[in-house]
């Protein structure tokens, strides 16, 4: 019973250490025994891509809507290619991708990509993800809508994972207004699935702590921030 409990104590705070990698961990308590170790920052990025570079969180959740909502898998890269090679080169390093950058690729991926001001109820309504641009702290960034349950947004944040924020910090967020969503598409689109959810779990210690507070330490958006 002592090597058990000093096994499973091993693993919940090698669980909880915050610089511990997906891998396959050994641990010496008398005997050797192997068990996976996924970090919480691997968890978050299940099923949202993470942008590569400062300026491509466009392109990052572009593959995050087509991978994980409409089954076409793609990797960042090559959504980030082609739209830099036919966009405004100067602008996109200077600005990022726009709405339109994005338009113009899912047209080559045969889908109808389109930006509409409407309420977000309209949008949760009709049980679709969308790609919303926020601003936070001066800086602005594209993440993607993939739920919503018990007043909170279930964001796919391509700097720092999936995770949640309540309805009004969002609508603090949400700089202008604009949904950008793939319409007329025929197929089953997934939205406010559970494995998302799971990505962002709201443990019991996040009731005692203001998450939104919390976040608001990252100095920037970029590939280094979770």
């Amino acid at each position: 019973m002592k090597k058990l409990f000093a096994i499973s104590a091993a693993i919940c705070g090698m669980l909880l250490a915050p610089g511990c990698l997906a891998s396959t961990i050994e641990l010496a308590v008398g005997q050797r025994a192997t068990v996976p170790v996924t970090s919480l920052k691997d968890i978050k990025f299940r099923k949202t891509t993470r942008q590569q570079f400062d300026f491509s969180c466009g392109s990052a959740a572009l593959a995050t809507l087509l991978t994980y909502h409409y089954n076409t898998p793609v990797n960042e890269r090559e959504i980030f290619e082609k739209m830099y090679l036919t966009g405004d080169q100067a602008k996109i390093r200077q600005q990022g991708f726009s709405m339109l950058d994005m338009k113009r690729y899912l047209a080559t991926r045969g889908f109808t990509g389109d930006g509409f001001q409407q309420p977000l109820d309209k949008l949760l309504e009709a049980k679709m993800p969308a790609i919303v641009l926020i601003s936070d702290r001066g800086y602005n960034h594209f993440v993607v809508i993939k739920g919503a349950e018990d007043g909170r947004i279930l964001l796919g944040d391509p700097s720092s994972g999936t995770r949640s924020v309540t309805r009004d910090r969002f609508m603090e967020l949400w700089a202008n207004k604009l949904l950008f969503v793939v319409h007329k598409y025929p197929g089953t689109v997934a939205f406010n699935g559970a494995d998302d959810w799971r990505s962002a779990p709201r443990a019991p210690l996040g009731t005692g702590i203001n998450q939104e507070q919390y976040s608001q330490s990252l100095p920037k958006f970029g590939p280094g921030d979770f």
